[in-house]
């Protein structure tokens, strides 16, 4: 049986696609292994490219885009491995990183899944691993909550010397253990983009298993390249909608109620804020130009009681 299997979905970024392959390719050998290139409908010449450069890539073309959880689950379904490997497109793979995870994941076998750190292209830190959605952080907010309670929250302000065990590792490169796919099933499939491997992470964590951050071993992930910046408005949407999803498939309804309309408040005042700074500045700052469409994007959603053909699925 192969060490890994390496699935990579991808959307209109054939260059990002090709350089993430030929790091891929030429990184990785100590390890037996299989690439699967899912496609999720690029119009870019994604699939001739990839079929020209690497003929020994697994490709499966998709008509449309099926979302990141989707896609992956092709790719799961198809894998002969002992682990599977969630890649983003925008990574850039270096010497040893997997070999080092298949390592640590054998020698601990009470652990499911793993990640490495991920690293901007300057060399800083991203973070790689988060908590799960709560009450508590969206009325708080994360970013505060890391400040006060780190090692209830952790994050990448901290420099780890050992293996972290967290609650969820970012799909931008996660390893998992193909008995586990087996156990717990694949991805939720109707998370389109954003926490679907978190909630994956924490029905198995549900299941006694164990998931880490492995920070000595490094990764280059361009954040947010393959989708963010194309269609920012789209993708926050997205965001609240897997946000929303979670609230309600793992932590309740009245959660879910009490989540939607604290984030409703917020949107509202942002769309006041940021209206009356368009005014002091005469519309004539850009930045603030761009989140008053965001955020009255966002705020109309709502108000339309969050419809599916808003978001990324109605981005062709």
């Amino acid at each position: 049986m192969l060490d890994v299997a390496f699935i990579i979905v991808t959307w209109n970024t054939k260059d990002l696609l090709l350089d993430c392959l030929e790091s891929l390719f030429s990184q990785v050998s100590l390890i037996s292994y299989e690439v699967f290139v899912v496609d999720n409908g690029s119009h870019d010449g994604t699939v001739e490219a990839v079929e020209e450069r690497f003929p020994n890539a697994k490709l499966i073309a998709n008509e449309k885009n099926l979302g990141f959880a989707a896609a992956n689950n092709q790719g799961l379904k198809e894998m002969s491995a002992r682990y599977a490997v969630l890649l983003n497109n925008d990574t850039i793979v270096s010497k040893g990183v997997f070999e080092r995870l298949v390592e640590f994941m054998d020698e601990n076998l009470d652990t499911a899944v793993t990640g490495p750190q991920l690293l901007n292209k300057d060399g800083s830190k991203q973070n790689c691993f988060h908590n799960y959605p709560s009450l508590l952080t969206e009325i708080v907010g994360l970013g505060i909550l890391k400040s006060f309670f780190p090692e209830k929250y952790p994050g990448k302000r901290k420099d780890y010397d050992s293996p972290l065990e967290t609650d969820a590792i970012l799909g931008a490169c996660l390893m998992v253990r193909k008995t586990v796919v087996d156990q717990i099933g694949y991805m939720d499939d109707g998370y389109f983009f954003f926490l679907e491997e978190t909630d994956w992470c924490y029905r198995i964590k549900k299941a006694g298993w164990k998931v880490y951050h492995i920070p000595d071993v490094k990764i280059v992930h361009l954040h947010g390249a393959s989708t963010k910046k194309k269609v920012p408005v789209a993708t926050w949407i997205e965001y609240y909608r897997s946000n929303y999803r979670f609230f309600r498939k793992n932590i309740g309804f009245l959660p879910l109620v009490l989540v939607t309309i604290i984030k409703f408040l917020k949107l509202n005042l942002n769309v006041i804020l940021m209206f009356l700074l368009c005014i002091v500045t005469l519309f004539s700052a850009k930045k603030f130009k761009q989140k008053l469409v965001t955020y009255g994007t966002l705020l109309l959603w709502h108000i339309r009681f969050c419809p599916k053909n808003m978001g990324l699925k109605s981005v062709k």
